[in-house]
């Protein structure tokens, strides 16, 4: 209910021409603004309009996100927050890198700058050694960065990592802006880490984990001791990378909800909770895929190749190769093949789909040229031109 006249207030403010920052714009118009569901007195609401003028007008956050914005951010005077901006231009920051910054993270509006920005500040360049454009690019796009204490929690976090994964792996997360760096290194990393060791998890394979499924580690012990307890009675080797994959596949919420939308995807086609399981095991990452993409897929090969949807079960990889650029124009160059007596009806989609570009031209299109000269004019056409030139070169 509050952000319809708001944007209908501040679109009025534009038409009337307002132009500079000015902390007290909405001074006069605070009772217009006020719901009463959710202010605790009339002083709050008007504080409160007071910051989402600010966050408009002097930080160039539209009145959608400053309204967002105004619930994490609180200050009764403009002095803190001049001095914010004032300091993040210093450093390079641009008006509209600066309005990006402070919509993701508007807490910084109310940071000290030579205390708590500027060490960090400092830090990220010293590590990373990125260019200034590339930082402030990065600072832009992750300011969780900066609302990280950097004594308890980013540095020692930082040095962890560094001992594990080296200095370039660690360097490439900070650019990142991984949230790696938030995670409790004491009561999750560390226990989480050393329990994997127990397990027999190498270290490529922690490395894995910390670099590229940093996720699992949210998770409190109790949790990840259970997650990981149910991979392994699923079958999966610790000692494999898989194993790490069939961690993160079923770690967070996000994860989990894509998992069951998954499960029902497959369902819907014919597959039973045994083919599911077995797809799982084959290639964890199959339970992360949207429902789209699986229905195209299987669509493409039950419908127009002919094939079992549950056979796809046994070999889950197929359904991850792009479907335009690999998997249509391939599987049309064999089924043309099969249609002229040149290889078997049940030919293997693994062969098909899995070799190099290189590989598929010299098995199924090079080696027939001189009896089908159209079937290269067959693969041309369902590629598509935007490959045409890399096609041409192997």
């Amino acid at each position: 209910m509050l952000l319809r006249p708001l944007l209908s207030r501040f679109h009025n403010y534009q038409r009337a021409g307002a132009g500079a920052a000015n902390f007290c714009l909405v001074k006069n118009v605070g009772p217009a603004l006020v719901n009463p569901e959710t202010a605790n007195s009339k002083e709050k609401s008007l504080e409160k309009e007071h910051v989402i003028s600010y966050l408009v007008n002097s930080c160039g956050l539209s009145a959608e996100n400053a309204v967002s914005a105004s619930k994490k951010v609180h200050f009764d005077v403009p002095n803190k927050p001049d001095s914010v901006l004032e300091f993040l231009q210093k450093q390079g920051f641009s008006k509209s890198q600066i309005g990006e910054l402070v919509a993701k993270h508007p807490q910084v509006l109310v940071s000290n700058p030579n205390k708590s920005l500027l060490p960090k500040i400092d830090f990220f360049l010293q590590l990373t050694g990125i260019s200034e454009k590339d930082f402030l690019t990065t600072v832009a796009s992750n300011p969780q960065f900066l609302a990280r204490n950097l004594n308890r929690r980013v540095g020692p976090v930082y040095d962890y990592l560094e001992n594990i994964i080296g200095s370039v792996k660690v360097q490439t997360l900070l650019r990142r802006g991984s949230w790696t760096f938030n995670l409790d290194l004491e009561n999750k990393l560390i226990p989480h880490v050393d329990f994997l060791r127990k397990l027999g998890v190498p270290p490529n394979c922690i490395e894995l984990a910390l670099f590229h499924c940093p996720g699992i580690f949210w998770s409190n012990q109790v949790e990840f001791k259970k997650i990981v307890e149910e991979v392994r009675q699923m079958g999966f080797d610790p000692s494999k990378s898989m194993f790490i994959v069939a961690i993160h596949t079923r770690s967070g919420k996000g994860n989990l909800a894509l998992w069951d939308k998954c499960y029902e995807a497959y369902i819907k086609w014919g597959w039973s909770k045994d083919d599911i399981d077995m797809a799982f095991r084959k290639h964890p990452g199959c339970m992360l895929l949207s429902e789209r993409k699986i229905s195209k897929v299987l669509d493409f090969l039950v419908n127009k190749v002919g094939r079992d949807s549950r056979s796809v079960a046994l070999s889950p990889y197929v359904l991850f190769y792009n479907l335009e650029k690999r998997t249509i124009p391939r599987c049309s160059v064999v089924h043309f093949l099969y249609l002229k007596g040149l290889v078997k009806k049940d030919w293997s989609l693994t062969c098909v789909l899995c070799p190099t570009e290189k590989a598929f031209l010299e098995k199924y299109v090079t080696r027939y040229a001189e009896k089908l000269p159209e079937l290269y004019d067959i693969y041309l056409e369902k590629l598509g031109s935007s490959k045409l030139k890399s096609v041409q070169q192997c």
